[in-house]
């Protein structure tokens, strides 16, 4: 299961608060929730008419949007 701990999520929302620019925070932080929504949503609601390998890649590329924006955060 993919999991993100509570202190790099505590990380990256000091790092959202520390952005001078507060439309660029607003516009990760949105990113941010969308991608951990739709992984949440994934890995929960599981659509019985996906094989389990097709569900395992859609799993796997939203983990790796949620990856993606969690290093673009950091990388500022």
């Amino acid at each position: 299961m993919v999991k993100i701990e509570n202190v790099e999520l505590d990380r990256i929302m000091e790092k959202l608060e520390l952005i001078e620019d507060e439309k660029l925070a607003v516009t990760l932080l949105k990113e941010f929730n969308d991608k951990t929504k739709a992984l949440g949503q994934l890995i929960t609601n599981r659509d019985p008419s996906l094989s389990h390998s097709d569900w395992e890649k859609l799993c796997s590329d939203a983990k790796k949007d949620v990856d993606n924006i969690v290093k673009k955060i950091e990388d500022i």
